[in-house]
C-alpha cells in the first residue's frame, strides 16, 4: 500500500424518499425506519414456513436411518454449521415469537387486554365505507330494540292481566304512587311518612309522622274506594268499584278528623264568648274509615296546615299589645279593629270520634271567605320566605342583611328609611289592617251607594279599580248630569286605607277623613253643591247669560250644619233679568230666585230725582223650583233663562 493511500469510509445516502412536494418547491421526506421498524421489516424477509419444512424433513430421515445416536448429535465435532448466515436470528426470533405470543395470550385472557403490539411497517389504510357500518349497526340496534319491546310487550300484557283478575292492586304500585306524592322513609322494619312543612319552611314544633303497611287480604271493605289501577298515574283518582286499597296508612289521633279556620266579624255584639265555632255540619266519623288514602294523607295535612296558623296567631295575640287587648278563648281569638266592630277567627276541628246527640245551632254571621284565605296566603308566604332567601347572601354560613339594607349605602337612604326596613308586621297584624281595610271599602261603598239613591240629580257614578292591594283601594267618583255631561264633569279620587280615607278634589285639594263615614258623606254632598253652581255657570255662559257674582261660602240663610252655602248671582244679556241660585245641604237643596228690572215699586221723591235709579233690579222673588218644567236641575235652569230672555 503506497504512502499517499487515503481512507474511504461508504456509508448509506442521507436523502430519504421524496414524500411530497409543495406548491412553492418545499420537499417534504419520508422520515427514516427507527431499529425496531427496520428489524420488523428485515424480519419479514424471513420464510419461516420453509424452512420449518426443511427441517422436519431432515428430522424424519434422520429418524427413519436411526444410524445416529445421542452421544453423535451432541458432538460438536460431527455438527456442521449451517451454511444459511441468518439461521441463528432465525431460530432466535422464532423462540422469541413464540414467547411474546404465548404471553399475549395470558395477558389476553387474564385481563381482556393487550400490553404489547408490534407495530407493523406503515401502509396504506384500506378504504372504510362508512354507510356501511352506519347500516350495520343500525340494523343490530333494530334487532335488539324489536327484543326488548317483545319482552315489554309480554310483561305488561301479563301485568294487565293480572291486575284485571286481582281483587286488590298490587301493593309496590300502590306503594310507588304514594312515593311520588309523599315523603317516605324507612324505619327498621316499617315505613314512615311526613306531614309537616319542614321543607316548605315550617317551624312548627308537632310531628306529622304517619305509618304506611300493607293491608291484609282478609280486611276488605266493600265500600272503600280505590286509587286508579293505571300504573302510569302519576296522582291517584279515586274509583267507584268494589277493589279496595293494598296500603293502610295510620295517621295520629292529633290530625285525624277535618279542620278549617273560620273567620267571623262582629258589630255591637255584647255576649261574644257564646258561640260555639267547634261544631261541623256533617258526620265525618265514617269518611275517614272508608277515605282513600290520599284523601286522608292531604286531610292530616290541612289538619296540620291549620293547627300551626291559629299556634302562630294565637302566640302573636298574647305577645302583642293593642289598645283593646285581644282575647284567647280555647280555639279562638277575639280583636277588635275598629270600634264597636270584632273579628273572630276560630280554628274548627272534629276528629269525628265524639257524639252528637244535639243538633248543631246554625251560625247567624256568615263566614268572611276573603279573609280565611289571606291567612292561609300569609303562613304560606312565610314559608316560602324562610326558604328563598333574597340574593346576595352567603352559601353556608349566617345569613346577612337582607337586599334592601345591602343597598342602602348606594341609595342614600336616611335613618326614616332604615328604622322603616327593620319594622316588619306579624301575621296578626297584617291581618287586622286587611279586616280594617275590608271594613273601611265596605263602609265607603254603603255611603256612595246610599247617596247616589237619595240623590237623583245629578248622577253620581263611582269606579272602583279592580287592581288593589289588600290593604288600598281606590275609586273614582264622577258626578254629571244626564244630558249635560259634556258641559260640565267633576271629579273625586278617594283612596281607601287601613283607618282613614285620602280624598282628592278635582283642584288638586287633598282632604284626610276619618273611619266615620259621616265625614264622607258631607264631603260627597259638599261636592254636589259645588258641581251644581259650576254647572249653572257653564250653562250661563253657553246661553249669553252674563256671570255676576259667586260665593262658595255664603254667610246668609240658616247655619249649614257642614260647611256654608253656595251661590251665584247672572244676569240676563241685557241686564233687565237677574237670577240667584242658592245650594245648601239642608233639605230642599237648591232655591232660585229672580229679580226685574227696571224697578216697577220705584217712587221719586224729594231727595231722588232722577229717574235713572229706577233701572236698578227689584227685590228677588223665589220660584217655586218643584213646579218647574224640567228633567233636572240644568234643564229647569235651561227653560228658566230661555224664558226670561224672550220676555
Amino acid at each position: 500500500m503506497s504512502a499517499y493511500s487515503v481512507n474511504i469510509s461508504v456509508e448509506a445516502p442521507i436523502e430519504n424518499q421524496i414524500q411530497e412536494i409543495t406548491y412553492d418547491g418545499q420537499e417534504i421526506y419520508q422520515a427514516p425506519l427507527t431499529l425496531s421498524e427496520n428489524l420488523s421489516k428485515i424480519a419479514q424477509k424471513i420464510d419461516f414456513s420453509k424452512t420449518n419444512g426443511e427441517e422436519s424433513k431432515k428430522i424424519g430421515e434422520q429418524n427413519e436411518n436411526g444410524d445416529k445416536t445421542d452421544e453423535e448429535s451432541k458432538d460438536p465435532a460431527t455438527f456442521q454449521a449451517s451454511s444459511w448466515p441468518w439461521d441463528s436470528v432465525r431460530s432466535k426470533l422464532r423462540n422469541a415469537l413464540t414467547e411474546v405470543c404465548v404471553l399475549a395470550d395470558v395477558l389476553a385472557i387474564a385481563k381482556e387486554k393487550r400490553y404489547m403490539v408490534l407495530d407493523p411497517v406503515p401502509q396504506e389504510p384500506p378504504e372504510v365505507k362508512p354507510m356501511v357500518q352506519v347500516y350495520a349497526r343500525k340494523k343490530a340496534l333494530s334487532g335488539a330494540a324489536s327484543v326488548l319491546m317483545n319482552g315489554a310487550e309480554r310483561l305488561r300484557n301479563s301485568q294487565n292481566e293480572l291486575i284485571r283478575n286481582r281483587t286488590t292492586p298490587d301493593f309496590h304500585i300502590e306503594l310507588l304512587r304514594l312515593r311520588q306524592n309523599w315523603r317516605l322513609k324507612k324505619v327498621s322494619n316499617s315505613i314512615i311518612g311526613d306531614l309537616s312543612y319542614r321543607t316548605a319552611g315550617s317551624k312548627f314544633t308537632q310531628t306529622g309522622m304517619f305509618e304506611v303497611t300493607k293491608a291484609e287480604e282478609e280486611e276488605k271493605p266493600s265500600t272503600s274506594p280505590p286509587a286508579s289501577p293505571n300504573p302510569n298515574a302519576l296522582v291517584p283518582t279515586p274509583s267507584h268499584n268494589t277493589k279496595s286499597s293494598a296500603l293502610r296508612v295510620t295517621i295520629p289521633s292529633e290530625l285525624q278528623g277535618v279542620a278549617y279556620i273560620e273567620v267571623i266579624c262582629r258589630k255591637d255584639q255584647e255576649d261574644m264568648c257564646s258561640v260555639n265555632i267547634n261544631l261541623l255540619n256533617g258526620n265525618s266519623s265514617s269518611s275517614n274509615v272508608d277515605a282513600n288514602w290520599q284523601q286522608k294523607l292531604e286531610a292530616a295535612q290541612n289538619v296540620l296546615f291549620c293547627k300551626e296558623l291559629f299556634s302562630q296567631l294565637a302566640r302573636e295575640a298574647v305577645h302583642l299589645r293593642a289598645p283593646i287587648p285581644h282575647m284567647v278563648v280555647g280555639n279562638q281569638i277575639m280583636v277588635t279593629v275598629l270600634p264597636n266592630i270584632q273579628v273572630i277567627i276560630g280554628l274548627c276541628h272534629s276528629t269525628g270520634n265524639d257524639k252528637k246527640t244535639t243538633p248543631p245551632p246554625p251560625h247567624k254571621e256568615d263566614h268572611d271567605h276573603v279573609l280565611e284565605h289571606s291567612l292561609h296566603q300569609l303562613l304560606r308566604e312565610v314559608h316560602h320566605k324562610n326558604t328563598h332567601h333574597p340574593f346576595p347572601h352567603p352559601s353556608s354560613g349566617p345569613l346577612g342583611p337582607s337586599k334592601r339594607r345591602c343597598l342602602a349605602g348606594p341609595n342614600a337612604a336616611d335613618r326614616y328609611e332604615l328604622l322603616e326596613m327593620t319594622k316588619s308586621h306579624t301575621l296578626l297584624e297584617q291581618i287586622i289592617q286587611q279586616a280594617q281595610h275590608h271594613f273601611m271599602r265596605t263602609r265607603t261603598e254603603y255611603v256612595l251607594d246610599t247617596i247616589a239613591k237619595e240623590v237623583g240629580d245629578p248622577l253620581i257614578v263611582s269606579h272602583w279599580n279592580a287592581l288593589n292591594s289588600p290593604t288600598q283601594s281606590c275609586v273614582k267618583i264622577n258626578i254629571w248630569t244626564y244630558g249635560y255631561d259634556t258641559l260640565h264633569r267633576s271629579s273625586l279620587f278617594i283612596q281607601v286605607g287601613e283607618k282613614t280615607l285620602k280624598c282628592i278634589g278635582r283642584d288638586g285639594r287633598v282632604m284626610h277623613m276619618s273611619y266615620e263615614p259621616q265625614e264622607l258623606r258631607d264631603l260627597i254632598f259638599c261636592q254636589i253643591h259645588q258641581y251644581q253652581i259650576t254647572a249653572v255657570q257653564g250653562l250661563a255662559k253657553c246661553m249669553g247669560w252674563q256671570f255676576l257674582a259667586n260665593s262658595s261660602n255664603h254667610g246668609l240663610g240658616a247655619v249649614e250644619p257642614l260647611g256654608n252655602a253656595s251661590s251665584c248671582i247672572l244676569a240676563s244679556p241685557i241686564g233687565d233679568r237677574m237670577i240667584a241660585v242658592r245650594c245648601e245641604s239642608q233639605a230642599g237643596g237648591v232655591q232660585v230666585a229672580i229679580a226685574h228690572s227696571p224697578r216697577k215699586d220705584f217712587f221719586p221723591g224729594q231727595l231722588v230725582r232722577e229717574r235713572k235709579w229706577e233701572n236698578l233690579g227689584g227685590s228677588f222673588k223665589e220660584v217655586r223650583w218643584d213646579k218647574m218644567e224640567g228633567k233636572n236641575f240644568l234643564n229647569k235652569m235651561e227653560l228658566l233663562m230661555a224664558s226670561l230672555t224672550s220676555s
